[in-house]
């Protein structure tokens, strides 16, 4: 079922399904995307648990923050969402971004489990030549309407972004723009070991977004933790490995799904 519920004047969108009295589930997707990429993951545990998969603020039918957000306001949002639909002890699963929210979240609140697909939360490491890229446009930016005026110079630079961007980057609202830019740089290293709720990580070996490495950190790093790899697998393991998900999933989950 489709509602919709209001939080700090921001509307968000969200789709309610699984078993009425199920032990609550908070599904969250990825940076770019909604509700639909990780329905998949909905359908599994629909039959013996209650499932809210949210459109975060910014994406799919919710709407956007009305400024630049981090981390903290969006974890604060899904613990208010919480509040005001009275979930109890609710499992967090959080793909990517999502993934952010979900630690956040869990190394403060009282949750039942946690799986983190691929997540976000450790900040890249970056090489000198990023960083040189990266001030050089700071630079240019300031610059470049001084030198060319405002409309040549403002063309310079959305010239260049849209060629070194990446495609998240690019296709973001400007304030979904400086969102992505703050989160990415968040680094959740500091609270993984607040999380006491057993968690499971789930990751494609292959994963070029967030590498197998961030998993064995989060592994190293929050107590209760076990992680699980598909070979030939990326970013989106739960959708290139449906099947071998689904049984660690279903594994993960026995009690709940009697």
């Amino acid at each position: 079922m489709e509602k919709e519920i209001t939080i700090n004047g921001i509307r968000l969108f969200y789709e309610e399904s699984g078993k009425d009295g199920g032990v609550p589930v908070v599904l969250m997707h990825g940076w770019g995307c909604d509700h639909t990429t990780v329905k998949s993951i909905a359908s599994i545990l629909e039959p013996g648990m209650k499932v809210y998969n949210i459109d975060l603020p910014g994406h799919g039918k919710s709407q956007e923050p009305t400024e630049v957000w981090g981390i903290e306001e969006f974890t604060r949002t899904v613990e208010q969402f919480i509040a005001q639909l009275n979930i109890c002890r609710p499992v967090l699963i959080g793909h990517s971004f999502g993934g952010r929210i979900a630690i956040l979240l869990s190394s403060r609140n009282d949750v039942s489990k946690v799986v983190l697909v691929d997540a976000a939360g450790i900040k890249p490491k970056r090489s000198l030549r990023y960083y040189y890229k990266v001030y050089t446009f700071k630079l240019l930016k300031k610059i470049a309407p001084m030198i060319l005026g405002k409309n040549k110079g403002n063309a310079l630079i959305d010239s260049i972004r849209s060629q070194r961007g990446s495609a998240d980057y690019r296709n973001s609202s400007p304030v979904m723009r400086g969102v992505m830019s703050k989160c990415v740089n968040e680094d959740l290293k500091y609270v993984m070991p607040k999380i006491k709720a057993p968690t499971l990580l789930i990751w494609g070996e292959d994963d070029t977004a967030t590498p197998l490495s961030d998993a064995k950190t989060m592994e190293r790093l929050i107590p209760d933790s076990g992680l699980v790899s598909f070979q030939a697998c990326g970013h989106y393991s739960f959708l290139d490995n449906p099947y071998g998900f689904k049984s660690v999933i279903r594994e993960f989950f026995k009690e709940e799904l009697k």
